[in-house]
């Protein structure tokens, strides 16, 4: 059973609040009765309405780091303060948390960071680079680090993923002078008729993007990841697909924090479980939400003509 996406909210520019919305304007908005669901037009398809992006500060080894985060153009800006090389995994943790509302891009200002430029913290650095590999259309900039960070992290085989930029108004222009990826979105109720609303609604899309020959497989996916979460999250789940450069990325969030179950038994009757996910996607994972909730993401190869 589908249901229409929630309505935008408010954008507050005071950077101060402890929430900040990514501006998505309601007539960027387009409800089709006739298919339930939310198609929005290119200007504006890859932002998620509704969602609030919580500003967070993350405990590290004294001094702690600090994380404040707010929107600018429907970019996230991550502004982080205090030492880099003990707060690595509290960088990315907020990093994912951005990428789990589907903003235009994410930027890391690094300006108020302290740290060197010892491999170690490069390496760790360069990290961040595999969400752009693994999560396309969805670009992820650093800004602030040193001359000699960048260049290391420009020639990284991950690292070379990332936009560097020397600072934060520089890099949130080079993200939104990057493609904007083809986006649909989908809400549904925790219903037994839920994967085959997935399925048509994800045929759909395929169809109109000109890409039928991937139905099969990307309908068989989405069914496998909207059942997972219908069963054991007992929640409404939103539904997204999206097309960038040759790949296809299909997402469903749900409230509940538990990491998707496989099923193996051959006899099971809502499908094969995550196994046929993983057999049919070069990349498949989950990212956690800051309404303590996840996003299971898969990405599949995706050619399309012309």
């Amino acid at each position: 059973m589908a249901q229409p996406s929630s309505g935008p909210g408010d954008f507050s520019p005071d950077l101060d609040q402890p929430h900040a919305l990514i501006p998505a304007s309601a007539d960027h908005v387009r409800v089709s009765a006739f298919a339930d669901h939310v198609r929005v037009p290119a200007s504006a398809e890859h932002v998620r309405p509704g969602y609030p992006l919580a500003s967070v500060e993350l405990a590290a080894a004294e001094p702690p780091m600090r994380v404040r985060t707010h929107a600018f153009r429907q970019v996230v800006v991550l502004e982080y303060a205090g030492p880099l090389g003990s707060a690595i995994e509290n960088l990315n943790n907020a990093l994912e948390l951005a990428l789990a509302e589907g903003p235009r891009g994410v930027v890391c200002d690094l300006s108020a960071v302290y740290e060197g430029a010892e491999p170690d913290v490069v390496e760790l650095l360069a990290t961040a680079g595999r969400h752009v590999r693994d999560w396309p259309g969805i670009p992820v900039a650093l800004a602030g680090s040193k001359r000699r960070v960048r260049e290391v992290l420009r020639v990284h085989p991950i690292g070379g993923h990332l936009i560097l930029m020397p600072t934060a108004p520089e890099a949130v222009s080079a993200v939104l002078d990057t493609p904007v990826p083809l986006v649909e979105w989908l809400r549904l109720a925790p219903h037994p008729t839920a994967p085959r609303a997935a399925r048509n609604f994800v045929s759909r899309a395929l169809l109109d993007w000109g890409m039928g020959t991937l139905i099969p497989s990307a309908s068989l996916v989405v069914s496998e990841l909207v059942t997972n979460s219908t069963i054991h999250a007992g929640s409404a789940v939103e539904l997204s697909i999206a097309w960038h450069l040759d790949a296809l990325r299909l997402t469903v969030r749900d409230c509940c924090p538990d990491l998707p179950r496989p099923r193996f038994s051959r006899f099971d009757q809502h499908g094969r479980g995550l196994s046929v996910v993983t057999g049919l996607s070069r990349a498949f994972g989950v990212l956690p939400t800051a309404d303590h909730g996840k996003v299971i993401w898969a990405v599949l190869n995706a050619v399309r003509p012309g």
